[in-house]
């Protein structure tokens, strides 16, 4: 393990150990301090966010419009890291009585019936917290993590989402997860995928925003293999509380290869989060490049 390596592990380690037992007040404040300490230097990761918002909202990327939309980006996005250290002591009550979602009843209604359900969203709002609703709610569910260096800190997370009641299948590094979340789904489970950001670069080409970006295929080509419902959502925070809306399910086109079905419905996928994005897109936390003319 690296310097750099074994300071993420430790302060992650500090966060779980620490902002939790901290009274509320004084948690959020510190880490408000936080995002506006790093929205002030203007680092790469900002000034992608802020390319991002730019392609959102038709404003330029260096004009004050999009400058004042990342500092509250930055804020949401620190919101979502305190609540990820106090998430395992928030409690069930808590955690249910704040998550407002409509359109739910289609999880319900697809898994009394037997049909596996994908659930797709981007990186919005607290995810976590609507994947621990799920689970309080009755559906628990099946999800897969990026493998972190070090393998301790990926190790950290398995073990956080884990407490949350959720099961974590790593991307890389073990048995193939498409076959196993195919086989959770063809059981009747719910699959919950992040999917705004495409990792394998082998991703499928979308029209976002007006531009071209690669978001994965895998929530498709999981509901075309299994027959699922695949059904987006999209998050946001409403003041102290959290927002969710899950929108229509995408239908399997009849026809077409398997190819042209999964690229149709990421296509509808992406209409979804733009959506969803355009609503709230102060709580859409991408700090990294999705459009292909930023990948290249």
């Amino acid at each position: 393990m690296n310097l750099k390596d074994g300071a993420a592990d430790a302060a992650y380690a500090l966060g779980w150990a620490v902002v939790k037992r901290m009274p509320e007040p004084a948690a959020r404040l510190l880490f408000q301090k936080i995002a506006d300490r790093t929205w002030k230097k203007h680092g790469k990761g900002v000034r992608q966010l802020e390319k991002n918002l730019s392609r959102v909202t038709g404003e330029a990327a260096d004009g004050p419009a999009v400058r004042a939309l990342s500092r509250l980006t930055m804020r949401s996005y620190m919101r979502y890291w305190l609540e990820t250290f106090r998430l395992p002591v928030l409690g069930e009550e808590r955690i249910v009585s704040g998550m407002h979602v409509s359109g739910h009843d289609q999880i319900h209604e697809n898994v009394k019936a037997g049909r596996g359900v994908v659930v797709a969203l981007p990186h919005m709002g607290n995810y976590d917290h609507a994947g621990a609703w799920l689970v309080h709610v009755g559906h628990p569910l099946v999800t897969v993590a990026e493998r972190l260096k070090p393998e301790s800190l990926f190790e950290r997370f398995m073990a956080y989402r884990e407490s949350l009641g959720f099961e974590i299948l790593p991307l890389t590094g073990g048995a193939s997860s498409f076959g196993i979340l195919a086989r959770r789904l063809r059981e009747g489970r719910v699959v919950c995928l992040v999917a705004d950001r495409d990792l394998s670069a082998t991703g499928v080409e979308v029209e976002l925003f007006g531009g071209t970006a690669r978001l994965p295929g895998g929530p498709a080509a999981l509901a075309v293999q299994t027959g699922a419902a695949l059904l987006p959502v999209t998050l946001w925070y409403e003041g102290d509380d959290w927002g969710a809306r899950v929108h229509d399910e995408i239908p399997q086109p009849v026809d077409g290869t398997r190819q042209e079905k999964v690229q149709a419905m990421t296509q509808a996928l992406a209409d979804r989060f733009a959506e969803g994005i355009a609503a709230h897109p102060q709580d859409w936390h991408m700090l990294q490049k999705v459009w292909v003319e930023d990948l290249s």
